[in-house]
C-alpha cells in the first residue's frame, strides 16, 4: 500500500532536498561542496538557451560553454539530433521509419535503423515487465481518437480494433535487424517513450562534447546535468487542474524527470467524461486513476515509460512497482486530488 505525507508537513508547493539514489552517493557530495564554495567561472563563460518546436511539443536545450560560438553550436546541434529523431519515428510523417512499419510490417519483414530497432526492443521489455501495461500497439485503437476534434470511437469501433493492440504481434529478428507485424490491424506509435528517448540522445551529445552542466526538455521529459553551477535545478511540477500551482519544486541533479498527466492532450464528452491520450492498453479506452504522475530515474527514456505504465496501473499497483525497481521516485496524483508519494520521497520529507 502507497504511503502518504502527513497532512501540514509541508505548504501548498512542496520544495524537497536535494534528490538523488544511492548510486549517486559520491556526485552528490560534489555536488553539496560545490553549492558551499565559490565557484570562479572562466572569462566568457555564460549560460545559452534555446527553446523550440519539435516532435509536437516545445522543447528547450540550457547549457553552461565558455565560448559563444560553441555554445551556440551545441545549442542547434540539440534540436538537429530532435528533429532527426522525430523524422524517423513520427507517426504522422509519411516518410518516418514508423510509418514504413505501420504501412509494410503487417505483409513483410521491414528493415530499420539500429537506432529504431533498439527502441523497439526497449518498448517491447517495458511490455514484458509490466505484462503489457506498456503497450506501443496502443495506436490500434489510438489513432481512431481526434482529440483537436473531440472525437472518439463508439464502443463497438474500438471492440473491431482492440485485438490489434498486443505487443505480442510485434516480431523481431534481430540477426536482420527488420519488424514484423504478425497480424493486419497493428499499429504502433512511440509517444509513450520517444520525447524520453529524444532527451536521452540530447544528453549524450552533449556529454562527448564536453558539456557538464545543462537542462534538455521535450514536452514533459527533462533530464539535469550536473547541477547550476553551484546551485541546483529547480524542476516544477503543476497541477494538473490548476496551471497557474505548482504541486512541487525538486531540486535535481543528473537525473531525469517525466511528467504525464490528463490535462495535456484531451477534451471532455458529451457524457462529462475526460478523455486524454493515455490509454488503457486492455480497453482502448483513457486510464482513468490518476490525474498527473511524476517519474524521477537515473535516464527519460525509463521515466516517460514509467509514467504511462503508472497511469494504466492505477496508484496502489503503480506505486508498489516503483519502490520495488529501486533508483525511481515518484510523485502521484490521483483521480479524487490526493498526493502521494514513493517511500523515497516519503523519507525525504520527514528528514530522514
Amino acid at each position: 500500500m502507497e504511503r502518504q505525507l502527513p497532512d501540514g508537513l509541508f505548504p501548498d508547493m512542496i520544495r524537497f532536498g536535494f534528490l538523488h539514489f544511492s548510486s549517486n552517493a559520491a556526485a552528490l557530495a560534489a555536488l553539496l561542496f560545490s553549492v558551499c564554495c565559490f565557484w570562479s567561472a572562466a572569462a566568457g563563460a555564460e549560460w545559452y538557451s534555446h527553446d523550440y518546436t519539435v516532435m509536437g511539443t516545445t522543447a528547450k536545450v540550457e547549457l553552461w560553454h565558455d565560448n559563444i560560438d560553441e555554445g551556440k553550436r551545441l545549442l542547434q546541434l540539440v534540436e538537429q539530433d530532435m528533429r532527426r529523431i522525430d523524422e524517423a519515428m513520427s507517426p504522422f510523417k509519411e516518410t518516418s521509419e514508423l510509418s514504413r512499419l505501420n504501412r509494410d510490417a503487417a505483409t513483410q519483414a521491414v528493415p530499420v535503423s539500429q537506432e529504431l530497432f533498439e527502441l523497439l526492443k526497449t518498448a517491447i521489455r517495458f511490455s514484458e515487465l509490466t505484462d503489457g501495461a506498456f503497450d506501443i500497439t496502443f495506436s490500434s485503437v489510438g489513432y481512431l481518437y481526434d482529440y483537436r476534434a473531440g472525437k472518439q470511437p463508439d464502443d463497438k469501433t474500438i471492440a473491431e480494433h482492440l485485438p490489434g493492440i498486443n505487443y505480442r504481434h510485434l516480431v523481431v529478428d534481430d540477426k536482420a535487424r527488420t519488424v514484423r507485424y504478425a497480424r493486419d490491424g497493428v499499429r504502433i506509435d512511440l509517444g509513450g517513450i520517444g520525447k524520453g528517448h529524444a532527451v536521452d540522445s540530447a544528453i549524450a551529445l552533449l556529454k562527448a562534447e564536453g558539456v557538464t552542466h545543462a537542462f534538455v526538455n521535450a514536452g514533459g521529459d527533462s533530464y539535469v546535468l550536473g547541477d547550476r553551477r553551484g546551485r541546483p535545478w529547480f524542476i516544477a511540477i503543476r497541477h494538473p487542474r490548476d496551471r497557474e500551482r505548482q504541486l512541487a519544486a525538486l531540486p535535481l541533479a543528473d537525473l531525469a524527470i517525466s511528467t504525464s498527466g490528463d490535462y495535456e492532450r484531451y477534451f471532455i464528452d458529451e457524457n462529462g467524461v475526460r478523455q486524454h491520450h493515455i490509454l488503457n492498453p486492455k480497453t482502448g479506452k483513457s486510464a482513468t486513476e490518476s490525474q498527473s504522475v511524476s517519474i524521477i530515474a537515473n535516464n527519460s527514456t525509463t521515466a516517460d515509460a514509467l509514467t504511462k505504465i503508472f497511469f494504466v496501473r492505477g496508484p496502489a499497483e503503480g506505486m508498489a512497482l516503483i519502490n520495488r525497481l529501486g533508483d525511481v521516485s515518484a510523485i502521484v496524483v490521483d483521480k479524487t486530488g490526493q498526493v502521494l508519494y514513493s517511500n523515497d520521497l516519503v523519507d525525504v520529507g520527514k528528514g530522514k
